[in-house]
C-alpha cells in the first residue's frame, strides 16, 4: 500500500500542479501581452497628447524661438522648430513646411521624429517634434512597468496553488499513512467524518471490500478450524488402531509400512495442531490494550523446560546463552506459540552433538528475542522465503509442514515486532540466528 498509494497521490498532486500552473501561465503571458500592448499605446497617446498641449501653447505665445523642450521627462527630447512664412532652412525643414497641419511622421538630422504642424495667424508655421526611438524608449519602459506585477504575480500563484493542492489532499495522504499504519488483520471501516465530500464513494467502496475481505478471512479461519476439530478425531482413532498394531507379530515388510503409516499420521496430527493453533491465534482479539504484561524470559523458561527431554534425545546442547526479565504485553499462550515453534523448528535441523543458544534481553525500547543454532542454516535463495506457509525449502526432512515459522511470522507481525533469519558467518561456526524485535512494556 505504501508505495502505490504514494505514488498514486503524488502523481495527482502532480497533474493538478502542472494544470493548474500552465492555465495560470499561459493566461498571465496572454494577459501580460494584451497589457504591454495596450499600455504602450497609452504611453504613445500620452506622448502624442503633451506634443499637442506644447504646440497649443507656443500657438498662444507661451513659447517662442527654436529650443529644446521637455516632454514627460527630462529625457523627453521636444524640440521647437520655427519654420517660416515661406519654406527655408535644411531640406528636412522645407519638406517639413510642405506638410498640412496636424500630428506628422517626419525625418530631423536623419533621424525619425513625430511633430505637430501648426501655422500661426500672421501665416508663419512651426512644428513641436519628439524623436521616435525616445518615444518607443518611454512606452516600452511604461508598459514593462504595467506588465511588472502580473510577472511578479505568477510566482505567487504557483506557491498558492501548491499549497492548496497539497492542502487539499492531505486527507487522502492522512488516509494513506493510516493504512500503511494497520496491521494485516485489521478490517476496521475508515472513518467517514473530516473528509472532503468527494472520497466518500470512494473510502465507501474500500470499507465495502474491508468488510468483504474480513467476511472471508473469518469464513476461512472458521473452516479450518472446523476441518481441523473434525479430522482429530478420526486420526487419534487411527492411531490408537496403529499403536495396537504394533503389538502384533508383524511380518518385517508389513512393519516397515506400519512404521510409515504411524509417521505419516503423526506429520498429519503436527498439521491439526499447527492449524488448531493458527485458528486460536487468528481468534485473539488485535487490541493490545487488552493484552497482559508477560515476562518473556519466564515464558521461555517453561518451553525450554517442555522441550529439554526431546532436546536430550536428540543430543542437542539446548539452554540459554542470556535471560533478562524483559516485560512484553501479549497473550501467553501466544508468545509461547512463537518460542515454540522458533525453538522446534531448530530442533528438526541441529545434528547430534549441537546446540541451541536462547538470548533474551532488552534494548533501549525494544524486547530482543535471539535464537542461534549450530545446524547447516537456510541457502541463500530460501531463507527469504521461510516465514511462507506450507514452504519447507530443499531438506523438507522430519514431520514439519511448513507452518511453524509462519505462525510465528503472524504472531510477531501482531505484537507489533519484526522477524528476521540471518546466516552466521563467524569463522568456523555454521548455524542460523532468529532475532525477534518486540516492543517492551512499560510497567
Amino acid at each position: 500500500m505504501d508505495g502505490g498509494s504514494r505514488a498514486m497521490i503524488k502523481s495527482l498532486r502532480g497533474r493538478l500542479f502542472i494544470s493548474l500552473t500552465t492555465v495560470v501561465v499561459l493566461t498571465g503571458l496572454v494577459g501580460g501581452v494584451f497589457a504591454h500592448r495596450w499600455a504602450f499605446d497609452e504611453a504613445i497617446e500620452t506622448q502624442d497628447s503633451v506634443l499637442i498641449q506644447i504646440a497649443g501653447l507656443v500657438q498662444s505665445g507661451g513659447l517662442t524661438g527654436t529650443q529644446d523642450l521637455h516632454g514627460v521627462d527630462e529625457d523627453a527630447e521636444v524640440w521647437l522648430m520655427e519654420l517660416g512664412k515661406t519654406p527655408q532652412g535644411t531640406p528636412e525643414e522645407r519638406q517639413l513646411w510642405r506638410l498640412q497641419d496636424g500630428m506628422r511622421d517626419a525625418t530631423r538630422k536623419g533621424r525619425p521624429v513625430r511633430v505637430v504642424l501648426r501655422t500661426r495667424s500672421d501665416g508663419s508655421r512651426f512644428a513641436v517634434a519628439q524623436s521616435t526611438g525616445v518615444r518607443d524608449e518611454i512606452a516600452g519602459d511604461m508598459a514593462f512597468r504595467t506588465v511588472l506585477p502580473i510577472a511578479a504575480l505568477i510566482p505567487c500563484l504557483m506557491l498558492v496553488i501548491a499549497f492548496v493542492i497539497a492542502r487539499s489532499l492531505r486527507p487522502m495522504v492522512r488516509l494513506a499513512d493510516e493504512l500503511d499504519a494497520r496491521p494485516a488483520d485489521d478490517m476496521t471501516a475508515l472513518p467517514l467524518h473530516d473528509l472532503p465530500s468527494e472520497l466518500n464513494p470512494f473510502v465507501s467502496s474500500i470499507n465495502g471490500l474491508l468488510r468483504r475481505v474480513h467476511d472471508m478471512m473469518e469464513q476461512q479461519r472458521r473452516f479450518i478450524a472446523d476441518a481441523a476439530h473434525e479430522l482429530r478425531t478420526p486420526l487419534t482413532a487411527l492411531s490408537l488402531q496403529a499403536e495396537n498394531l504394533d503389538q502384533v507379530d508383524l511380518p518385517p515388510a508389513a512393519r516397515e509400512r506400519l512404521a510409515v503409516l504411524r509417521q505419516g499420521m503423526r506429520r498429519s496430527k503436527h498439521l491439526l495442531e499447527q492449524l488448531l493453533a493458527l485458528a486460536r491465534h487468528d481468534a485473539t482479539p488485535s487490541d493490545r490494550a487488552q493484552w497482559e504484561v508477560v515476562e518473556l524470559d519466564r515464558t521461555a523458561r517453561g518451553v525450554i523446560a517442555d522441550l529439554l527431554r526431546e532436546a536430550i534425545r536428540r543430543g542437542v546442547d539446548l539452554g540459554f546463552a542470556r535471560a533478562e526479565p524483559v516485560p512484553v504485553r501479549g497473550e501467553p499462550v501466544m508468545l509461547s506459540a512463537m518460542i515454540r515453534n522458533l525453538i522446534d523448528n531448530a530442533l528438526r535441523f541441529v545434528p547430534e552433538g549441537g546446540r541451541i543458544d536462547v538470548a533474551i534481553y532488552q534494548d533501549g525500547a525494544t524486547c530482543m528475542l535471539q535464537i542461534e543454532d549450530t545446524g547447516p542454516g537456510v541457502s541463500a535463495d530460501e531463507i527469504d522465503r521461510i516465514f511462507e506457509p506450507f514452504f519447507r525449502g530443499q531438506r523438507p526432512e522430519g514431520e514439519g509442514v511448513g507452518l511453524g515459522l509462519a505462525i510465528v511470522k503472524r504472531i510477531v507481525d501482531r505484537l507489533g515486532g519484526s522477524i528476521e533469519a540471518v546466516n552466521m558467518t563467524e569463522a568456523g561456526r555454521t548455524g542460523l540466528r532468529v532475532v525477534v524485535k518486540l516492543p517492551a512494556a512499560t510497567v
